[in-house]
């Protein structure tokens, strides 16, 4: 893992270090492009992959949904062993263990209370001669979430995606997941679903789970819009799908950024480095800090406890490519680098958290204090898991209850408000040369001067 120093690379050499690969930019790494040359025949690029599957799924609909979950997942369905069945759901809880799906049933109504606090309401307002102007706030119909599978199982990751869309008054609910080689679905998965309120979930994964969900078949319904995180592949697919219906965002790897001081606690910022590291290889954690002694102790604390991780060969892998410690001038300095990053998730370990707060312009959620360490978001606090990646948090917005609806404008005038207005309409109009639009004011039978 690197430690840079400000004052000796300068300002411009760290925000290059800083600057993160697109999503569509990060190349597969060898043993996958072995594997998905064994698998086409040849060796395809991720877009290529994508491409491939999406329109085969777009127009040979269940057949090649059979197709590549087959291929990509080894498991042999027919389009009726798709849905998950209700004896799977009571085989998930017989399993399952009493005090998580607890912990599970707490986390659901913590971010079920922190997304209805946001939602946003319907309006109208009254102007001049009793025209009327207004705005209704509408859920969609249909959304589909997709849960990754893969080296992890990821509960929580339904939690964050379903409740805000419950909370919205999203009329249906489906999700798709990948299935393991025996055909089923992890039971955490499953129970936190059914605790979500998910009306339907398919056994199916990857980007010919996002293409069915994008353009349905004959087995899988066609959605308004697809949320939830997933690999390269995933990612892409939602990319291609973008306009046939909506998505949440283009998801990257994880990332975290630390802003410290010397009051910070080695171990505990440590700690949060290795919670993003373990995640995949190509995770982001740096740690940004104006003190040399701090930096120290966090590369050694780092070392000490990568040794004890069940997945140390995926974190030390993520550290030497994406962990930094960054040694800068002071903290202003800091929030600067910090903001050019526009991390998914910044926490602030310093002596007075809250003083660097109004300093923050971009991140996906910020933690503040020793004691709001990230996993704390991941999993329970209440506000959202699923933020924006890649340097995304500069436009892209935490999902959120809003996501799941649409804002419809409201317009009534009455006759004498219109007539008010009527000749700058009409000149309006004239200037684009748009005769039929003239015609529907004057029609009306106002007086144009």
């Amino acid at each position: 893992m690197e430690v840079l120093k400000v004052k000796e690379l300068g300002l411009e050499a760290i925000q290059k270090k800083l600057d993160k690969a697109a999503f569509d930019e990060v190349e597969l790494n060898p043993r996958i492009r072995e594997k998905n040359k064994e698998l086409y025949g040849e060796d395809l690029t991720a877009n290529q992959i994508v491409e491939r599957i999406v329109n085969e799924v777009r127009y040979n609909g269940d057949e090649a949904v059979i197709k590549y979950t087959k291929l990509l997942d080894g498991a042999d369905f027919t389009p009726s062993q798709f849905l998950v069945t209700q004896e799977e759901y009571a085989q998930a809880y017989e399993v399952a263990d009493e005090d998580i799906v607890n912990s599970l049933r707490k986390a659901i109504e913590n971010v079920r209370r922190y997304h209805q606090e946001q939602k946003p309401n319907s309006w109208i307002t009254y102007r001049n001669h009793g025209s009327i102007l207004g705005q209704s706030v509408i859920p969609l119909d249909r959304v589909g979430v997709y849960v990754p599978g893969g080296t992890a199982a990821y509960p929580s990751s339904v939690v964050m995606n379903v409740m805000p869309a419950k909370v919205a008054g999203v009329k249906e609910i489906i999700m798709m997941a990948p299935p393991s080689r025996d055909g089923k679905l992890n039971p955490y998965v499953l129970i936190a679903a059914k605790e979500a309120g998910v009306d339907a979930i398919y056994k199916v994964g990857g980007a010919q789970a996002i293409a069915a969900m994008a353009f349905g078949t004959e087995t899988i319904p066609k959605v308004d819009k697809i949320t939830g995180p997933g690999n390269i592949f995933v990612t892409l697919a939602k990319k291609a799908v973008y306009g046939h219906c909506d998505i949440d965002m283009l998801a990257g790897p994880s990332e975290i950024l630390i802003v410290a001081d010397k009051t910070a606690d080695p171990v505990y910022t440590a700690a949060d480095m290795l919670s993003q590291a373990e995640h995949d290889m190509l995770a982001s954690s740096i740690v940004l800090t104006d003190d040399e002694a701090l930096a120290d102790k966090v590369l050694a604390e780092v070392e000490k406890q990568l040794a004890k991780l069940p997945r140390k060969e995926i974190a030390k892998a993520s550290l030497e490519r994406n962990g930094r410690i960054i040694l800068t001038e002071n903290l202003m300095q800091a929030m600067e680098l910090a903001n050019y990053s526009a991390p998914e998730h910044m926490e602030i370990l310093t002596e007075n958290p809250f003083s660097l707060l109004p300093y923050v312009r971009h991140a996906g959620a910020v933690f503040l204090g020793a004691y709001s360490p990230e996993p704390l978001g991941d999993y329970f606090a209440g506000p959202n898991h699923v933020l924006p990646t890649g340097g995304t948090a500069r436009y892209y917005s935490v999902l959120n209850t809003e996501t799941f609806m649409k804002r419809t404008s409201i317009i009534s005038y009455t006759q004498k408000a219109l007539q008010e207005v009527s000749s700058d309409i009409v000149r309006l109009a004239e200037a684009e040369g748009l005769q039929a639009h003239v015609n529907a004011i004057k029609l009306r039978g106002e007086k144009i001067d």
